[in-house]
């Protein structure tokens, strides 16, 4: 197990280190002049060069990659090329923080809820209960988000004035998770909406094909009660993929909440790196990439470490 641990570990910063490359590439080859769209047209190119040498973009591409990766990995993120003398560091956690709440939100209501119907459907599989799930799950994922949201919103919250509409403003940056949880239901109710499917369809899979191995039908040979089968049987066999989708969504909500933080103003980290891009605010830019990919990589190599701790042979092989 621990050459297993070490293997994936390795494997991860080295994915991480790859991915920054990427990432930096990626910035720096953005169509127009940073400068320019901070001095705006009007500037001289005095002003310009002035401020590139300040702001160090008129070094080397390989000096600024080292220096903002070494930077990075102290905790040094660098400053807002809009507001110098904020740190990027402060606001990115700030929204980091609230992206995880609605993160774990949508996973609270989607994993169980989506494992419970992909069950349901794998027990009772080909008989109109699993078709009804099957088809209600697919046509509810099938909308976009912002379809979904649009209608929660006007629904739910205007019509029926349920919950808070969230906004950068509603949620103080020193709000606490149950101060802010009225405004995050809404949005994490359309999220749940998206992973729903996908989770309901591979735990279904999962269900019937371990029902179609000799060890279920020998335990209920055995005597065994459906209850015994099903949760010391068919769950802990058939759930293992669930593992790893659980995490890669929780990779995937972390940094593909774009749609849905824009539909609702939610103050996350989607939200912030599409002003950053707006902006040409580089080490905001850059700083948002990195922290997402990292989250994402993260939560996979703790799907592989559940995974290989569930079933050893991963870990063998």
């Amino acid at each position: 197990m621990l050459n297993f641990f070490l293997r994936r570990f390795a494997f991860m910063l080295l994915t991480l280190l790859f991915t920054s490359l990427i990432i930096f590439t990626i910035t720096n080859l953005l169509p127009g002049r940073v400068a320019r769209v901070l001095l705006g047209r009007e500037a001289s190119e005095e002003a310009l060069v002035a401020l590139e040498h300040r702001l160090g973009l008129d070094q080397p591409a390989p000096v600024r990659y080292v220096n903002w990766l070494t930077g990075f990995a102290r905790g040094d993120w660098g400053q807002l090329f809009q507001q110098q003398g904020r740190e990027v560091r402060p606001l990115v956690m700030e929204r980091l923080t609230k992206s995880l709440w609605l993160a774990g939100l949508a996973l609270l209501f989607s994993v169980p809820l989506a494992i419970l119907l992909g069950v349901v459907a794998g027990l009772q599989a080909n008989k109109p209960i699993d078709g009804i799930i099957s088809v209600t799950s697919l046509a509810v994922t099938g909308l976009p988000e912002f379809v979904t949201g649009v209608v929660l919103i006007n629904v739910i919250a205007i019509q029926w004035k349920l919950f808070n509409l969230p906004s950068s403003s509603s949620i103080s940056p020193r709000a606490t998770f149950v101060q802010a949880l009225p405004s995050l239901i809404l949005p994490a109710v359309t999220a749940t909406l998206v992973l729903l499917a996908y989770i309901v369809r591979l735990t279904r899979a999962g269900v019937i094909e371990v029902l179609k191995k000799p060890y279920v039908r020998t335990a209920v040979l055995k005597g065994l009660s459906w209850r015994e089968v099903v949760f010391g049987h068919i769950l802990r066999n058939a759930l293992l993929p669930t593992i790893t989708v659980v995490a890669i969504s929780f990779g995937w909500l972390i940094s593909g909440l774009v749609v849905i933080e824009n539909v609702f103003n939610y103050p996350g980290l989607g939200r912030l790196m599409l002003d950053a891009v707006d902006s040409r605010d580089l080490p905001l830019m850059q700083a948002i990439s990195m922290v997402t990919v990292a989250i994402y990589v993260f939560a996979n190599f703790v799907a592989d470490m559940l995974y290989a701790y569930v079933n050893p042979r991963i870990r063998l092989e």
